[in-house]
């Protein structure tokens, strides 16, 4: 029976920039940070990483150093999607020789991929490697929503273990649980849904907001992996209106905004993500007055 990479919360951690490179000495403190916190994984170029804004290069060191900065305190996830099935073999291939210790994989955007190209997609992608391998659904991004009948057929390789659901249809992840194997793993990807995921047999969250309050996040899902869904929904319930804030405007605008108001400068966005509108950094500015 295959294993999930991890439970309760992992961090979809932003891309620290400075003067437009990465600053590698703010990405140790950030990893020092969720270690700290109690975050058992993290997940680097992905969506909250910008990672259609970095090289093949950076992302590859990006793995390298981090892996050196957690030394084995937490694992390392990778971002190795892309819409190009040879670039993300070699994007996989190229993170697991970097040392990354699983991989996140986004479903094709822009040019798709009806059911029969994503399954053959994901399949050579797996194919490719020997590390545990997440598939991320995110409709509102990529413009398709995975079918459940692909995760069916993929859930039999034996290192796609589950998939990172963001499509905001919570009859969905019921529908998965029902359709697909037990050891076919469900991670909510939208930091507002992480109670309902989990009440439904989701193993946790990978956050965004947990690059604020790593904290907080985790509480929730430590509630919901003892069973105690009423703490759960209450903490839930309570962090709803900054979850909102964090996506008042393209992630990860917001939350590299906050991150820079509670003392760690992360940098701005890289183009085409541009500044944060003055009137949602006032709102912001309040949660630090």
């Amino acid at each position: 029976m295959k294993q999930p990479v991890f439970t309760g919360t992992c961090t979809a951690l932003v891309t620290p920039f400075l003067n437009n490179d990465i600053n590698y000495p703010m990405l140790e403190q950030l990893i020092n940070r969720q270690i700290d916190s109690g975050i058992s994984a993290i997940v680097l170029s992905g969506t909250t990483g910008e990672s259609p804004t970095l090289s093949d290069r950076e992302k590859t060191e990006l793995i390298k150093r981090a892996k050196i900065y957690a030394k084995n305190k937490c694992l390392i996830i990778a971002g190795t999607g892309t819409n190009s099935t040879k670039h993300a073999i070699h994007l996989s291939i190229a993170a697991q020789q970097a040392g990354a210790d699983a991989l996140l994989v986004v479903s094709p955007y822009y040019n798709k991929g009806n059911p029969a190209g994503l399954y053959a997609h994901f399949l050579a992608i797996a194919q490719s490697v020997d590390l545990p391998i997440i598939l991320y659904n995110v409709p509102s991004r990529t413009g398709v929503d995975i079918p459940i009948s692909v995760y069916q057929k993929l859930s039999a390789q034996p290192n796609i273990i589950g998939v990172k659901e963001a499509s905001t249809d919570i009859s969905k992840i019921a529908k998965i649980r029902s359709c697909c194997p037990e050891d076919f793993y469900i991670w909510s990807g939208n930091d507002d849904q992480i109670v309902p995921v989990m009440a439904l047999g989701g193993q946790g969250v990978i956050s965004v907001l947990s690059n604020l309050c790593p904290k907080d996040m985790l509480a929730i899902t430590n509630a919901a992996l003892d069973g105690d869904f009423d703490t759960a929904g209450a903490l839930q319930c309570r962090l709803i209106p900054l979850v909102e804030l964090m996506f008042c405007e393209v992630n990860p605008i917001p939350i590299k905004y906050a991150m820079r108001k509670a003392g760690f400068d992360c940098g701005g966005c890289r183009l085409p993500l541009g500044d944060l509108a003055q009137s949602n950094q006032q709102k912001i500015n309040q949660l630090f007055s």
